[in-house]
């Protein structure tokens, strides 16, 4: 039987597709060494440990430790029934062999490959097919564009179409796009026929800055919205000195508002990590929420998180706080996520 509470376990149509995915995914960029070098045995207790959860939603990407989250997760499924799980990966960078780049761009103890920007037809193909070759795995259900921010002609003009030929010949089964910003992700679901898109940071409790535009719109276009970043990187889940805010030391005005927060929450009896990963449920377009993480204590944390019971009026003071605040709502447009 599952670990997650029912509205956390429970499988959701992805968008208009035939793809369904559990309330709760595991990300897995902590698993390819964001931060921090992770070891293959504790990489695999993690993702047991979601396994055994009731998480059957994994999602990855060529950039997470260059290769290495794909092949942990790929060598990880082999044992397991692969019809039960839902697995997405990305396009948009292309590895190639390398000096030493552990480090480089916060992942650590990885292989040495460099990563390219790359969103042409032929690239997407490349990714795709190395993708898999890594993984071990047959086919991927979701594939996205991975933060295209500086290459909307490229993105919106080749990767797009190469995906959405992929999905018509059933190679694929959902396309989308992933970013840590909204106003591109807007274009996309307003030009495109995208099945969700993933937005990292942008609608959390410190920064609602998706629910303007993209969500709204992505309701009455029917398109899934899957959350990441519910944490914006560490604030919300720890709000002390030292909290990191999207990737980087939060401001003292940010971390005086996520104390803020956490005391709210505090006075309910409910810890401001459950409430931080359970707001984004609430709104009617978000599909999922993809939360990740390194270890087995880690997994069962956001578990127990996800089976929370937050009473109506913290949501209704959290609500108040945001309308007030006036905090995050917007973002300027090209603000990049170099990890999601």
């Amino acid at each position: 039987m599952s670990a997650l509470g029912t509205s956390a376990a429970g499988c959701v149509p992805l968008g208009r597709t035939e793809v369904t995915v559990s309330r709760i995914g595991l990300g897995t960029a902590p698993l390819g060494g964001l931060f921090a070098p992770v070891s293959e045995y504790e990489a695999a207790a993690t993702l047991a440990a979601a396994w055994d959860a009731g998480i059957r939603f994994f999602d990855t990407a060529p950039h997470y430790g260059a290769g290495l989250a794909e092949r942990r997760l790929g060598a990880f499924l082999t044992d397991r029934p692969r019809a039960e799980a839902v697995v997405s990966t990305k396009v948009g960078r292309l590895l190639d062999p390398g000096p030493d780049t552990s480090g480089d761009e916060g992942f650590f103890g990885v292989p040495d490959m460099i990563r390219t920007p790359d969103y042409s037809s032929a690239g997407v193909r490349r990714s795709l097919a190395e993708s898999l070759e890594r993984s071990g795995l047959d086919a991927f259900d979701l594939v996205l564009i991975h933060d295209p921010d500086d290459h909307w002609e490229q993105a919106v003009g080749q990767a797009f179409p190469a995906l959405a030929r992929l999905r018509d010949e059933g190679m694929i089964k959902a396309i989308g796009v992933g970013m840590n910003q909204s106003e591109m992700l807007t274009r996309f679901v307003a030009e495109t026929d995208v099945d969700c898109v993933m937005v990292a940071g942008r609608y959390s409790l410190l920064d609602r800055g998706a629910a303007d535009e993209l969500l709204p719109l992505c309701l009455a276009r029917g398109v899934s919205v899957l959350v990441a970043g519910v944490f914006n990187s560490g604030v919300l889940a720890d709000p002390r000195p030292g909290a990191t805010y999207d990737n980087a030391p939060a401001s003292q005005a940010v971390l005086r508002r996520a104390m803020e927060l956490a005391e709210c929450c505090r006075s309910h009896g409910v810890p401001l990590a459950a409430a931080a990963l359970l707001f984004p449920l609430r709104h009617p377009a978000v599909t999922g929420v993809v939360v990740g993480a390194r270890t087995p204590a880690e997994v069962m944390e956001n578990v127990a998180h996800a089976s929370t019971t937050v009473p109506e009026p913290l949501w209704d003071e959290l609500d108040t706080w945001g309308r007030v605040s006036g905090f995050g709502t917007r973002r300027r447009h090209g603000a990049k996520r170099r990890n999601g």
